[in-house]
């Protein structure tokens, strides 16, 4: 069996070392159109997580690499004249050069022929005289350009720009510097990788960079520039440049990996941002993975290729996400400009959602400690605190709405049960919502409770709009406040073109069959082909749907709710205005978003003006419609300081749902950064919302300043004590009713200790150091 390497970088040495190995009588060659000693950057960085999988995969590779590293535990953050420094994060930094001297040695002692200064041009040929062809080409991969209609890759150039730079200046932890200037921030991710040398990575987003007038300066100019800059920072030394120009970083998919006999394998096929120091990690990887897909399939080359497209995909794309959410944090920088600084360090830590606040507290205890009190101190007399007088975490601290107090950040997510009977809530919903108050949540949402018969969504959603609804949903708030401290949200709303649909479980959005009542929306837009076409609403349509929404208000107020909520999400009635995509009138109601908004805002400020000026009032919204042409970055900002000027005191973000043709993009927390933005942009309260699933996640959000509120829904679901169990865990306190109390002392008493050896077991798993590093890194001048 013949074996190509096309790419003398890591992966490719790394993959080609390892088959040779196992399988001396292969013939692997490896083509690097540089020479042997050409490297272009400065250091590489290696969790302790990649360490021991380099040491699993080939041992003597692995010990020449440890004996090179610099290692460091702590990471610091220079920010606006602070320093925050956070340790427990193990990661090594080692000489990219050096790596691949390395890996080349390796290469050799096992019988890889290495060939350099050679270009392939004919990867036809290639592909014909040998078995297989590996493409470790690189970010602008000849290969996977020259069968791009295979591979189907997608690149995206990201706005910010950045230099790979080096100097001399030593570092004792992977430091950031955060610099204003007078053309704007800059930038610098550095760490030292050896002895007297160390990398510089330098960013700044496009209008800093054009006001600076960097476009087209060269090597030297350009390290003058920021030497200049950073010349606090770099204590004397000078910045070093080797082929350091301003680029875009280009984050790369490919739909396929593998065409015919040959398979991508690193930055060919996938990129990670620099931010999360994943590049060389993932491309290393890769090789394992490709080289333990041919031990499964015995050489198999075909059934090898698949077995590590479809077992290796998921951990790439997950990386990758990673990388996305990492680096939209360091594009959206003054957007947490004017942060506390420890918050600011805060946010930094947990950005790619891959560290969270429960990982902290086990690596950097003082670090969270002193994020615990920062959001306590906001609160003044009212945080809260445990037994021994120190603040709870962030998600268990109260939080103010107008005159209303909620107990703690967890808020129980409106779901629909479809479960009433001719709008009517019954004894199901009794349950529901009591649980779930009893279960300690802050704050507990209606499912979206309908203005009128023909406003449903289905049969089975319950309404306001009629006395014995009204006698029904005071029982429940009833329950709820004589049993519980919850807080209790109506939520209102109208189905729009959605509405005269089966019930979830019989086919979610689908037109019923029979028994359907006619529809209405702000355009005779079907949801679905075959679903009912609504008439579009006249000026007389608007006053009544205004008219049903303040009855069903002024019911609610009657029934005893604590805050009102206005349904203008998932492309229901009121989202069918916001969104262009469902709004094609001609009329002063459609075309701009001005346009958009003015009957939704009509209708919230009638119900502002009914609902009494102590009580609270959100809206939701969805933030993007997941669909090309629909709600922009822009207009969820702005829809939001829309409402927020009209006397929105929260803003419920969610997304999508508007129509069939949308494509979300999930994974955990996933509707967190439209809540971040609206937030920390429209400078009004969130509430956010989406695969949210644990306490910690909620404490992380709410540190970082993400959202204000935290809304589960399905972990509600699953168990209606999630908060009680949750606080427990932390040493919160929660409310509960007497009759309960013998069980929620007993889970104060038992949950304590079991954290303890939960976190026991965890520090004594944590990565090993790999002994004490053989190249220490220095101590960083006071």
């Amino acid at each position: 069996m013949r074996i190509a390497v096309v790419g003398g970088g890591p992966a490719g040495l790394y993959y080609a070392l390892l088959m040779k190995r196992d399988w001396p009588e292969l013939d692997v060659t490896v083509f690097e159109r540089n020479r042997p000693d050409d490297t272009f950057g400065f250091g590489v960085v290696f969790s302790d997580q990649t360490l021991d999988l380099f040491k699993a995969a080939d041992l003597p590779s692995y010990e020449a690499i440890v004996a090179s590293f610099a290692y460091w535990d702590d990471i610091e953050i220079h920010f606006k004249g602070t320093v925050q420094r956070v340790s427990g994060n193990g990661f090594c930094g080692c000489s990219r050069r050096t790596l691949l001297m390395l890996l080349q040695e390796r290469a050799r002692q096992v019988g890889v022929k290495l060939t350099f200064s050679q270009e392939i041009e004919d990867v036809a040929a290639l592909k014909r005289d040998y078995d297989l062809v590996v493409a470790a080409d690189g970010i602008n991969s000849r290969i996977r350009e020259g069968h791009r209609e295979r591979f189907r890759p997608e690149v995206d150039l990201r706005p910010n720009r950045f230099v790979w730079m080096g100097s001399t200046r030593p570092f004792d932890a992977f430091t950031f510097f955060f610099k204003q200037t007078q053309h704007g921030v800059f930038i610098a991710h550095c760490y030292q990788y050896e002895p007297g040398q160390s990398t510089w990575v330098l960013e700044t987003d496009p209008a800093t960079f054009a006001r600076a007038g960097l476009e087209g300066m060269d090597e030297a100019g350009t390290a003058a520039f920021l030497e200049e800059v950073f010349a606090g920072e770099l204590q004397g030394h000078r910045l070093i440049a080797n082929r350091s120009l301003w680029r875009q970083f280009p984050m790369i998919r490919c739909s396929n990996w593998v065409a015919d006999n040959v398979v991508l394998l690193g930055d060919a096929k996938a990129t990670a941002h620099f931010s999360i120091g994943s590049g060389t990690k993932l491309a290393m990887e890769d090789s394992i993975a490709l080289h333990r897909a041919f031990h499964r399939a015995g050489l198999d080359v075909k059934a090898a290729l698949a077995g590590f497209e479809t077992g290796r995909r998921e951990e790439v794309e997950k990386t990758q996400h990673a990388a996305d959410v990492s680096l939209v944090w360091f594009e959206q920088l003054k957007r947490f400009w004017d942060f506390e600084p420890l918050r600011f360090a805060f946010g930094l830590m947990t950005r790619s959602k891959a560290i969270t606040y429960d990982n902290l507290a086990l690596r950097a205890p003082e670090f969270v400690a002193a994020i615990d009190r920062l959001v306590a101190d906001d609160l003044g007399a009212e945080q809260a605190t445990r037994r021994d007088g120190t603040p709870v975490p962030p998600a268990f601290q109260p939080f103010f709405l107008r005159e209303m107090k909620v107990a703690n950040r967890f808020v129980v997510s409106p779901m629909c049960q479809y479960s009433a009977q001719d709008g009517l809530p019954g004894d199901w919903h009794l349950m529901h919502y009591g649980a779930r108050a009893i279960g300690g949540a802050g704050l507990v949402f209606t499912e979206m409770t309908c203005v009128s018969a023909d406003a449903r969504i289905t049969p089975g959603c319950t309404g306001l709009y009629n006395d014995e609804q009204e006698a029904a949903w005071t029982r429940i708030v009833e329950f709820v406040h004589s049993n519980s401290a919850a807080k209790i949200c109506l939520q209102l709303g109208h189905a729009g073109r959605k509405g005269a649909s089966k019930l979830m479980w019989d086919g979610m959005d689908r037109p019923l069959a029979e028994g359907a009542w006619p529809i209405i929306s702000a355009s005779p837009l079907p949801y679905y082909p075959e679903s009912q076409v609504p008439r579009e609403m006249t000026r007389a349509d608007m006053d009544r749907v205004k008219a049903d929404f303040v009855a069903s208000a002024e019911r609610g107020l009657r029934a005893g709710f604590d805050m009102l909520e206005l349904h203008c999400a998932h492309g229901y009635l009121l989202a069918s205005f916001l969104s262009p995509l469902t709004n094609q009138r001609r009329d002063e109601y459609g075309g701009s978003l001005e346009n958009r908004l003015r009957f939704p805002l009509e209708l919230f400020d009638a119900l502002r003006q009914t609902w009494p000026a102590d009580k609270p009032m959100s809206v939701r919204i969805s933030a993007t419609d997941w669909q090309e042409g629909g709600i922009s970055a822009e207009d969820s900002v702005a829809i939001s300081e829309a409402f927020a000027q009209a006397g929105c005191d929260l803003v419920d973000v969610s997304t999508g749902q508007t129509t069939p043709r949308a494509r979300p993009l999930y994974g955990r927390m996933f509707q967190t950064p439209f809540a971040d933005r609206i937030r920390n942009e429209a400078g009004v309260a969130t509430m956010c919302v989406g695969a949210i699933t644990s306490a910690d996640q909620a404490n992380t959000i709410v540190a970082a300043g993400r959202a204000d509120l935290v809304a589960l829904g399905r972990p509600h679901l699953a168990d209606p004590s999630f908060v009680l169990r949750a606080a427990a865990w932390y040493g919160a306190d929660i409310a509960q009713p007497v009759q309960y109390q013998p069980g929620k002392d007993q889970l104060m008493r038992n949950t304590p200790r079991e954290r303890e050896e939960l976190q026991d077991l965890k520090l004594k798993a944590r990565p090993s150091r790999h002994g004490a590093p053989a190249v220490p890194v220095a101590r960083a001048a006071e």
